[in-house]
């Protein structure tokens, strides 16, 4: 049994009591629309982060980027020294360009928020908020010291911030995700699936197709037949995707194509398959080619792993599940298609993800969030925040 701190239910009780509150910053978050490919707008979402997080007794850095708005990083101001941490995980970044507003404007009806970047997430950096001010309102300090990590590139793969992500997750007891909970039920995501791009491209030699058809080696001819030996790879029952999304090849009808090229998105669940996968993928430039006069050449990687059920994540989750049923939530679990940053902290440390907004709609046009779920969701994650580091197994 997990060590529940017994005046978890307590934190639901006055967390009900801030519900427009938490709308109210909902509002002011969503309204300054903050795309990951325009790092400007970024800073101001920022800044209601560091007012917010400085009201609640943490000290704020702000780490610069250089194609990216940066980073985030808080922790209490006052803290014992020696104690273990845990990493609450969030981004800034929407998918939605400057302008989404005039189509998609905020709006709170019917116990439902809606507008771009709602549910994924600003609902969850919400609730973090008013997580951390319901402990502190309380007087309830976690024995694990909860820091925050807040980045502006998750939504393009986090690649300016990965590594402070993985240096962090070296550090600290457990990571806590603030991505929407999944399906509208709001599950808490404990798996995630990996996966890659990879660009496929081919060669051949250019030709009339009236005068000489004969000296000409297709590009997208060859093209056609890799692209069917990549799906070949595919295998729902183990979770391997491979889709081409994209294609691009020749320049006029009468012309034989010397060039052509395909991007790839690949899937898996298990790292064992990712470098399977990999491998499988990278031999298409050994084949012999269906085309005689054409070459292939491939780049990529499975370049996410997966966030898979560790002993760690498993132990994090049950004991996630007992703090739901102080609360009187029964916590469902399920598995998310695509990634986060919680499949790079699970390769270093306990995770659980999809603690965010309960809602549905993310990078759709109807995103919004259950309003009266913001406070249990706050609460859940409060009580988790006041678990005592989990043991590990001894076997």
């Amino acid at each position: 049994m997990t060590d529940i701190h017994p005046e978890t239910p307590a934190l639901l009780e006055w967390l009900q009591g801030r519900e427009p509150e938490m709308v109210e910053l909902l509002r002011e978050m969503t309204l300054l629309e903050s795309p990951s490919t325009v790092p400007e707008t970024q800073g101001p979402v920022f800044d209601i982060l560091a007012r917010e997080l400085q009201c609640v007794g943490f000290e704020v850095r702000r780490l610069s980027g250089s194609e990216t708005g940066g980073q985030l990083y808080a922790r209490p101001r006052a803290r014992e020294r020696g104690r273990g941490a845990q990493a609450i995980i969030g981004h800034v970044d929407t998918v939605w360009p400057v302008g989404t507003l005039e189509t998609m404007p905020f709006m709170h009806d019917e116990g439902r928020a809606r507008g771009p970047g709602v549910f994924d997430m600003k609902g969850g950096l919400v609730q973090m908020i008013f997580a951390l001010r319901a402990l502190r309102e309380l007087g309830l300090e976690p024995q694990v010291t909860p820091v925050v990590f807040v980045n502006s590139d998750e939504e393009v793969g986090s690649f300016e911030s990965e590594n402070r992500i993985r240096h962090l997750a070296r550090r600290v007891a457990r990571a806590l995700v603030l991505e929407p909970g999944l399906e509208p039920e709001g599950k808490l995501k404990t798996t995630r699936r990996g996966g890659g791009r990879f660009e496929l491209k081919v060669a051949g030699k250019r030709a009339h197709t009236g005068l000489a058809p004969g000296e000409g080696a297709s590009a997208i001819h060859e093209l056609s037949h890799l692209i069917q030996s990549l799906y070949e790879l595919s295998d729902m029952e183990r979770g391997i995707t491979v889709n081409v999304g994209e294609i691009r090849g020749g320049t006029r009808p009468n012309v034989v194509a010397s060039e052509a090229s395909a991007v790839i998105d690949v899937r898996v669940r298990t790292r064992a398959d990712g470098r399977w996968l990999e491998e499988q993928i990278r031999r298409v430039e050994e084949r012999v080619r269906s085309t005689p006069g054409t070459t292939a050449r491939i780049r990529g990687a499975v370049d996410r792993p997966p966030m898979e059920p560790t002993p760690p994540n498993r132990r994090l989750w049950h004991a996630a599940q007992e703090v739901g049923r102080a609360l009187g939530l029964e916590l469902e679990e399920g598995m998310s298609g695509g990634g986060s940053d919680g499949n790079t902290t699970s390769l270093f440390t306990a995770t659980l993800d999809g603690l965010g907004a309960v809602g549905d709609g993310a990078h759709a046009l109807h995103e919004y969030l259950e309003v009266d779920r913001m406070p249990e969701r706050a609460a859940l994650l409060a009580g988790i925040l006041l678990l005592p580091e989990l043991e590990t197994d001894p076997t």
